[in-house]
């Protein structure tokens, strides 16, 4: 439970910063990853679970 909060805290921290410094950019983000075809999207979203699963792994090691 200790790992979860902490990962879903580093998230919030990551997401708040970026909302707060950077808001007018995000939006042509959203708007440039809108465009782009599903299964590229899928396979970002796949890639970026299996960068954050293996980092989870190393910090517990």
């Amino acid at each position: 439970m200790e790992l979860a909060l902490l990962g879903i805290g580093l998230v919030l921290v990551i997401e708040g910063l970026v909302l707060a410094l950077l808001p007018n950019r995000l939006d042509e983000l959203v708007r440039a990853i809108a465009s782009w075809p599903l299964e590229t999207r899928r396979a970002c979203g796949l890639g970026a679970l299996a960068v954050g699963v293996f980092l989870v792994w190393l910090a517990r090691t």
